[in-house]
This record gives C-alpha cells, sequence and structure tokens, in this order.
C-alpha cells in the first residue's frame, strides 16, 4: 500500500510540472557532475557509460574550554572529520544519470546516534524529462535548508550552525522532482519537491507515515556564476549584485527518530513540522547569508515504560554569516547563530548563541583550503563572558579534494 500510495503521488508530480526553456544543470549535492572537468573521468568507446570519480578529505585539530573557565581545555577534537569517496555518471542516456557517495569516518555514519555504521550517504538515480525538469528516485538530500542541502565541500566554517544541527531534515529514500526556469530575461525560479518514507539512511524497514517537503527560490537578479548560490563565500567575484531568496516546509509523520530523517531513536513515533527561510547575496567579493528555521513537534517528550524520557527538538533559530573574499585568495568571515528550544523542552535544552570569526585561504577555490575559526558560545547573552555554561572554542582544518 504505501509503495502505491508513493507511485501515486510521484504520477500527480510528474504531471503537475512542465518545462519549455533550457539553460543548463546545477552542479551540487542534489544532482551529479556531468559536465565539466572535476574528478577522474571515464567514458566508453560508445559513449553509453560514463563515470566520474571524486575524493574528498577534511583533517582537523580543535579544542573548547571548560563551561564557565576561559583557561581549562573541556576536549580535544582531533580526527579525519570527513572522507567521502564520490561517483557520478549516466548510463546509455546522460537523461539516465546516478550519483553514488560513500563515508569512511565514523562521525559521517551515523553510528553514535543509531549503533549502525551505514556507509552510504547517496544512492540515487536521476531522469532527465528536459533541461529543466528532472526527477530522483533513491536516497540523497532533501531539498530543505540551504546550508544543509549545500555540500560539507562548500563551506567557509569548518562546521555549518548549531541551527542546522538542531533542525536541518537531511537526506531520505524516496521520490523527488526538480524544476527550474526564466522569468522575463534575468530572474530565475527554481521549484523542488519530495515525498520520501522520513526514516533516513539507516533504515532497513519503513513504518506507514511519510515525509513531504517543497521549496521555492527566486533569484531576481539571475543565476550566480558556477552555481554560486550553493557554494559559502564569493569565490567568483561576482560582477554585478546576485540575490537567491528560498523558503520551504517539510512534514514527517510518525518519525521515531529525534531530528525526523536523523537523531536518536525516541520511545514513540511523533509527527515534525519545519519551516525554513533563508536567502543569500553576493557581490565583487562580498558574500551575505541568513537562514531562518522553526520546527513543531506534536509531542516533543516521549517517555518508556519505565518512566524514562527523551525529547524530540521543538524550537527555532536564525544563522548569519557575512565574508569578504581579498584578491589574493584569503577570506574572513563572521558568523553569528542563535537557537530557543520551546518551552516543552526547556528542562533539556536551553537557549544558545555562537558569535564565530573565520580566516580561510583558498588555494583551488573550495576544492583546497585552509580554515581557522575561532568561537564563542554562550547560554546567557553574548556579552556574559563568564556566565556559567560558556566557553571558547577553535579549530584548524585542512581540506584536499578533486
Amino acid at each position: 500500500m504505501k509503495l502505491i500510495k508513493l507511485s501515486r503521488i510521484f504520477c500527480f508530480m510528474v504531471f503537475s510540472f512542465c518545462a519549455d526553456e533550457a539553460f543548463g544543470q546545477r552542479e551540487r549535492d542534489e544532482f551529479p557532475t556531468l559536465k565539466n572537468f572535476k574528478g577522474l573521468q571515464f567514458k566508453s568507446n560508445d559513449s553509453t557509460i560514463y563515470m566520474n570519480f571524486r575524493f574528498r578529505m577534511q583533517n582537523r585539530l580543535g579544542a573548547s574550554t571548560i563551561d564557565g573557565d576561559n583557561l581549562g581545555i573541556r576536549e580535544f577534537d582531533a580526527r579525519v572529520r570527513r572522507l567521502r569517496m564520490r561517483v557520478d555518471g549516466y548510463l546509455y542516456s546522460p537523461k539516465f544519470a546516478y550519483t553514488i557517495q560513500l563515508a569512511f569516518t565514523r562521525g559521517d555514519q551515523d553510528f553514535d546516534d543509531t549503533g549502525v555504521a551505514n556507509i552510504v550517504r547517496d544512492a540515487v538515480v536521476f531522469y532527465n524529462f528536459t533541461p529543466n525538469f528532472y526527477v530522483a528516485f533513491g536516497l540523497n538530500k532533501l531539498p530543505g535548508n540551504r546550508q544543509r542541502v549545500n555540500s560539507s565541500g562548500q563551506l567557509q566554517f569548518a562546521d555549518r550552525s548549531i541551527v542546522n544541527a538542531a533542525m536541518n531534515i537531511d537526506r531520505d529514500f524516496g521520490i523527488k522532482a526538480y524544476y527550474k526556469n526564466k522569468i522575463g530575461g534575468t530572474a530565475v525560479y527554481h521549484l523542488k519537491g519530495a515525498i520520501t518514507t522520513g526514516e533516513g539512511r539507516v533504515a532497513n524497514n519503513t513504518d506507514k507515515g511519510l515525509a513531504y517537503t517543497g521549496r521555492a527560490e527566486l533569484l531576481p537578479l539571475g543565476a550566480f556564476t558556477d552555481d554560486g548560490d550553493y557554494s559559502e563565500g564569493d569565490l567568483m567575484r561576482e560582477k554585478t549584485p546576485k540575490l537567491s531568496v528560498g523558503g520551504g516546509y517539510s512534514k514527517n509523520v510518525g518519525t521515531t527518530r529525534s531530528g525526523g530523517q536523523i537523531g536518536y531513536y525516541l520511545y514513540e513515533p511523533v509527527t515534525l513540522q519545519t519551516y525554513f527561510a533563508d536567502a543569500i547575496f553576493k557581490y565583487n567579493g562580498w558574500a551575505y547569508q541568513f537562514e531562518y528555521i522553526k520546527r513543531s513537534v506534536d509531542k516533543a517528550i516521549t517517555y518508556n515504560e519505565a518512566g524514562e524520557s527523551v525529547y524530540a527538538f521543538n524550537g527555532q533559530g536564525i544563522n548569519q554569516q557575512l565574508s569578504y573574499l581579498f584578491k589574493s585568495n584569503y577570506e574572513l568571515a563572521g558568523r553569528y547563530s542563535w537557537l530557543e528550544p520551546g518551552k516543552s523542552i526547556g528542562a533539556y535544552q536551553q537557549e544558545t548563541e555562537i558569535v564565530e570569526l573565520g580566516a580561510t585561504k583558498y588555494l583551488h577555490q573550495h576544492r583546497i583550503k585552509f580554515q581557522l575559526n575561532v568561537n564563542y558560545q554562550t547560554k546567557q547573552g553574548v556579552f556574559a563572558l563568564d556566565g556559567k555554561g560558556n566557553r571558547w572554542g577553535g579549530v584548524f582544518q585542512v581540506e584536499l579534494g578533486i
């Protein structure tokens, strides 16, 4: 019955979209890399088989202070944060494409929350009806908040914000549809939708509840250079101002995990609703991005028979980033993140703010870069320098990839 329901919704999505004008393909985690040289490429003599192999790794060294202590070290963070292998390609026709992405570090495998070391991050096939409209079937990122859809290899800080960590909707298995077109001679819009299982990437089986996600974006000043609306920092040094504004909604019915597709397991199913709005602006080396996320849960706290409790996050948050790229390819960036939990989980989590400064040297855009970040986290206001629960942190990270 669940497959029949998915099929009916998928057919409705296909016939609800139309496409007539073509203007290129976006290169991001939502779609395989099939154009331009990236990675190691192999193609059969008759051009019916194409494969693009890529890898990247992030090595880091970091530390944070003890809560409320400006000197004592709370913990060190010295590890390979990410090590990934990715294969993009097509079979028989560029219309029928695929992406496979594998992860080989513990922090990338969802192990701590689920006890399952899942190396599969993406396993998805695409069909291009037109250059403007394509569908996907399999496991990959949902069309959620901008910072999550943005690849971790395109970040100007070592990690995404605490707002994203608390409320992003991550990856899921199901059917997705993507449509793009122009308005007039300059403006561009994108429509994205997904019907998925709601169980995330480690699920061995599914229940009857599904997840429904939709997102829309408007680029009133035209497309960014090299799809820079999903790459942090203005590495292309846009010659004219560029702006993208987006928003969306996701409803995950009957999920058993604290974050819907991610997080630890709850004692009973809940329904999550997530709202997100974001924007990014770039011009002449300057970049600014804003993101707002809000989540509600029908039952935030769940209990087992012994009276033990676990909770699903509900609340809201804002993330803002501002940066400037010098012509020497050094970049300075600042970030402010604010996360407010709902009243129902106030006993489990406090309001949190983080101010972060970053310096990055790009050797080959985001593929090879050195990052140095310093942050101050507070639970009693940004200027409460001696407050209980506050701490300093820093991280140095090297990213290398093809």
